[in-house]
């Protein structure tokens, strides 16, 4: 849509009437798909009917919302072209690696020749411009749909016993389920492609910054690597959807998966830390992460499985290393960009580092943010031989951090919570959602933040992890999958009651909405059964480890 037209906002609607048909000439003369709408601060179906008066805008492809919706489409797409095809395949939807979605084709090998005629289907599909209806049954309707059709998609939705309405979407004679809205026609998405990759495919669509092209794809190979190793070992244990994680509570079984959960991340800290001991010209060991992936727990995990090898950690905060407020630089409104590296006295953090691991003795400054300035106290720092350097900061696995630095003496360890939780083969619950999730609970519990202060702050979040973070995850040593199976089970006791205060006189209605529909999934977890050295305490408090 044009610019002038994204905010355009509608005061009066008129009421029972779809929304398609109320802005039919808008959505038609749009130079952009629109995909979807925000009603009242709700995310809404195009073809869904308006009951209320309100405030109406329309979403698309080139807004983050939109693009998100053009992706889940394509998805469906990409399931109905399999289906009339290779009905035999079953196709899951595992995770997003760079701008596209990494599959894969259970009990089936992937080809190119399946792949490049599943292609040519979707695009036939997609020319046709095809109507996909949503449906809506009783609890009735739906126990006689699911007996009658025997299939698993949303299934999920039956087994929510207070749900009164069964959902799905039909087009043609394929249907399946998305718990989150898709556009209503299948012409919304003309770019994409699919790429054999690793063991399965790529399914490849355009980034909001540019959605009349395909971006350059960038490999993610180690991160690939992490999330199929956690995603293998939970196949194992049978939990790789959220039904199967709320079959196994309802079971009473969760305790032994929790402290499974748990060993596996003992292990591979343990893991870790031998790797960071073997690599004996070793002198620091730099830790990053986005936010809410559990950084503080991690260091001071790591730091007792150093402890074993015989190292002693150091820990050095890089937020003490700040340059004057003066020389901060700032971002294109003019704001202090307090995330940008340059931020950083990298000149002095660079001397004092180099000092330190020639056996001196350095006065470490500590940043008065008040002020605006660094100032001394007297704490004086000497390594031992039996000791390395820990730091851990947004800008860890840049070199230009460290750039005076050997990097035989650096070790590198990306961490976040890489969720390979499932909703249902077509349906996944994202890195980014998960973290939220925790940062909503945090924030409340340590910081008086409200979840609609948490929501209003996140998309800066991430477009500081974006610049600063994302890009130089492939340069880790080690990759650390922070996340818990269960987690949002836990995390869910505290998180609903925290986003159901936010209204929809609140902007940030619709992203607590769309929380709140991936948490009713879940069957409720007592944080009573985490473990006190667990890194979902950092979250939850009353842990080990403190920050």
């Amino acid at each position: 849509m044009e610019e002038n037209n994204k905010e355009k906002v509608i005061l009066k609607t008129e009421v029972n009437t779809k929304i398609s048909d109320l802005l039919k000439e808008q959505i038609a003369n749009s130079k952009y798909p629109v995909v979807g709408a925000l009603f009242n601060n709700e995310y809404k179906n195009l073809d869904d009917q308006l009951t209320e008066n309100g405030q109406l805008k329309l979403i698309d492809v080139t807004q983050k919302e939109g693009i998100k919706i053009y992706r889940r489409t394509l998805i469906y797409i990409m399931g109905m072209a399999f289906w009339s095809l290779y009905p035999e395949a079953h196709v899951v939807v595992n995770y997003q690696l760079s701008n596209a979605m990494y599959c894969n084709l259970e009990d089936m090998e992937t080809t190119d020749e399946m792949l490049n005629a599943v292609s040519e289907k979707m695009r036939e599909i997609i020319e046709k411009d095809l109507k996909i209806e949503r449906r809506t049954m009783t609890r009735e309707e739906a126990e006689e749909f699911y007996a009658r059709t025997n299939t698993p998609k949303g299934r999920l939705q039956f087994d929510i016993k207070d749900n009164p309405k069964i959902n799905m979407y039909y087009c043609e004679d394929y249907f399946n389920y998305f718990y989150e809205t898709i556009a209503t026609h299948t012409g919304a998405t003309k770019i994409f492609e699919l790429k054999k990759y690793s063991d399965g495919f790529l399914l490849r669509y355009p980034s909001v910054k540019d959605v009349n092209q395909l971006p350059e794809f960038e490999e993610s190979k180690k991160l690939l690597w992490a999330l199929q190793e956690y995603e293998t070992i939970y196949k194992v244990l049978n939990v790789g959807t959220v039904y199967r994680l709320n079959t196994t509570v309802k079971q009473n079984k969760i305790k032994n998966l929790i402290l499974l959960s748990e060993a596996l991340h003992e292990k591979k800290i343990s893991q870790i830390a031998d790797k960071i001991a073997e690599r004996k010209g070793t002198k620091m060991v730099l830790i990053a992460g986005p936010s809410s992936s559990g950084k503080t727990t991690f260091a001071q995990r790591l730091g007792i499985q150093l402890r074993i090898n015989g190292l002693k950690p150091v820990t050095i905060s890089v937020d003490n290393y700040f340059v004057e407020r003066p020389d901060t630089p700032r971002n294109e409104k003019g704001e202090y960009d307090f995330e940008s590296i340059d931020a950083i006295d990298i000149d002095l953090f660079n001397r004092h580092l180099i000092a330190l691991l020639n056996g001196e003795e350095v006065e470490m400054p500590e940043f008065d943010f008040h002020r605006g300035t660094k100032v001394y106290n007297g704490n004086k720092v000497k390594l031992a031989p039996d000791e390395i350097l820990v730091i851990e900061g947004i800008h860890c696995l840049n070199d230009k951090l460290t750039e005076r630095i050997p990097s035989e003496q650096k070790y590198k360890i990306y961490i976040s919570a890489l969720t390979v939780l499932n909703m249902d083969a077509f349906n996944r619950i994202s890195t980014t959602d998960t973290r939220l999730i925790r940062r909503i609970v945090r924030d409340n519990q340590f910081r008086g933040y409200s979840a609609k202060d948490t929501i209003s702050s996140w998309d800066n979040v991430n477009r500081g992890e974006e610049k600063n973070i994302f890009p130089f995850q492939e340069q880790a040593d080690s990759i650390f999958n922070t996340s818990l199976i269960y987690e949002l089970g836990v995390l869910k006791n505290q998180a609903v009651p925290l986003l159901e205060k936010i209204t929809n006189q609140d902007v940030e209605y619709a992203e607590a909405r769309r929380l709140l529909e991936i948490l009713r999934y879940f069957v409720p977890i007592s944080p009573d059964q985490v473990p006190s050295n667990s890194l979902l305490k950092e979250f939850l408090g009353g842990g080990d480890f403190k920050g």
